[in-house]
């Protein structure tokens, strides 16, 4: 379950409230969340298929501009060129695959129905790198292509929080959610 606390501060980095989140996935290292997990059933039972959501506009943007840098475009050519490359991204799509059904069955909802997309294109294309840095940062070693944007993104977090927490310092949102 996702605290109080970091739900505002989710909602502060996405500029409107967060909606359908379980969990923060991953913490930037100021602290912050910077990948929240969705359930595949939003709570009004619409669909959401996207189970890791980037969030840190930080990591955003340096992602939106490899995005523009025709990254994705590079990757999907190495699927099809690079045996090694294409198994290791089936992978990863079968792990998004098999965490959204896990998190449907804790979170009580139905699961989506077989053949509906994972994230950023898998297995047979990269259409969206925020979706497979965010798989990346919470599975560590999950995706590579998340992977690789993360390492060509460097390291966003460096000038300190994306935005400032709601009600406190960084550490006093760490203690409070203790």
């Amino acid at each position: 379950m996702i605290s109080n606390r970091d739900s505002r501060a989710v909602a502060v980095q996405l500029g409107r409230p967060p909606r359908g989140v379980r969990a923060v996935a991953h913490r930037c290292p100021c602290g912050l969340p910077d990948v929240v997990q969705t359930p595949p059933r939003l709570p009004d039972g619409t669909p959401f298929p996207t189970l890791y959501y980037l969030t840190c506009p930080r990591a955003v943007g340096a992602i939106g501009g490899l995005e523009a840098s025709g990254m994705m475009r590079e990757m999907t050519a190495r699927l099809a060129e690079d045996a090694e490359t294409r198994e290791a991204y089936e992978s990863a799509h079968r792990d998004y695959l098999t965490r959204r059904d896990e998190v449907a069955a804790a979170s009580g909802v139905a699961p989506l129905p077989e053949g509906t997309q994972s994230a950023g294109g898998m297995p047979e294309r990269v259409k969206c790198l925020h979706a497979l840095a965010a798989h990346e940062l919470a599975v560590p070693g999950a995706n590579p292509f998340g992977r690789a944007a993360l390492d060509a993104a460097g390291p966003w977090w460096d000038r300190g929080p994306c935005v400032d927490p709601p009600g406190g310092s960084q550490e006093e949102c760490a203690e409070e959610d203790d």
